[in-house]
């Protein structure tokens, strides 16, 4: 993608984007609702029209994406369309007829978890269960390239961890993933790289490290005080202080030994407890947050 823009209306939901994708990785693009991830993917699917800018998809422009051109390409949508009065074997037996190599129908069924369930209608799984069915139909060409919207929308725990087994094996197999989440352990699991999008520009991209390191902070410090009337000595600690509704307060800081003995000090001198103080690395999903919070400012 080179200058990539979408315009609806005089509405601007992506702007000017530039990104590259290599092949055999897993990418992830990130970003609150609203923030130009599915339209961004459709138009890369070809389900689109872009308003400007240059966009290549196994050397194809999706736009002209022709018949031999979409058989490497595998699609799931945020919000599938499975016919309901089928059965489960019959609708994978249909998809896969539109292949000349396509995937085994009871390797795809395994691989999700619905083995057993050929003769079961559609209509009678469970939204978890179309989910997964739909995992199963993007990938029954064997896809190069696989589009993934919110891939695990809707898997119980187990289900979501099986998911992922699968995507990483796809993956060393040579297929480039392109997927949109909303759950960080999911992207920090799969992603080899990701970007975050606010408002249709990318404001991080990198490896999960690499975002994970390169905001403000890189520590979290979390306590509760032992007594609620105190306040803490803002000015005294070498970190960001953030206190929520409950009463958790979260120190952010680059220099977690610094800032620790300045806590432990101050609540000796005080004579207050610090209840459940815990001193953790910074997440992708905190640093998701504050990166899209300072995006907004």
């Amino acid at each position: 993608m080179q200058g990539l823009t979408k315009r609806y209306g005089r509405r601007e939901v992506v702007r000017n984007l530039d990104l590259v994708v290599q092949a055999g990785t897993v990418f992830a693009l990130l970003g609150p609702n609203g923030a130009g991830k599915t339209s961004t993917i459709e138009i890369l699917e070809g389900y689109r029209e872009r308003t400007s800018g240059e966009v290549e998809v196994l050397g194809e422009d999706p736009a002209r994406g022709h018949r031999a051109w979409r058989e490497r390409v595998g699609i799931m949508l945020q919000e599938g369309g499975v016919e309901p009065y089928l059965t489960v074997g019959e609708v994978l037996a249909a998809t896969r007829s539109y292949y000349r190599r396509p995937r085994s129908q009871d390797g795809l069924l395994q691989a999700v978890a619905l083995t057993g369930e050929d003769d079961t209608p559609v209509r009678r799984l469970s939204a978890g269960q179309r989910r997964r069915l739909e995992l199963a139909l993007a990938v029954c060409g064997s896809p190069e390239m696989l589009f993934l919207d919110e891939p695990t929308l809707g898997f119980d725990p187990a289900a979501r961890r099986a998911a992922w087994r699968w995507i990483r094996e796809l993956a060393a197999e040579g297929t480039t993933v392109l997927l949109t989440t909303n759950v960080m352990e999911e992207a920090g699991a799969l992603a080899d790289r990701l970007a975050i999008l606010v408002d249709g520009v990318v404001v991080a991209e990198g490896t999960p490290a690499e975002v994970v390191g390169g905001g403000v902070s890189k520590t979290v410090i979390r306590f509760r005080l032992g007594d609620p009337a105190f306040r803490l000595p803002h000015d005294l600690l070498d970190a960001r202080v953030m206190v929520g509704s409950d009463g958790l307060v979260e120190l952010h800081t680059e220099e977690p030994v610094r800032s620790l003995h300045q806590l432990t000090e101050w609540a000796l001198e005080q004579d207050i407890g610090l209840r459940g103080l815990s001193v953790t690395s910074r997440s992708l999903e905190e640093a998701y947050l504050e990166l899209v919070d300072t995006a907004r400012q």
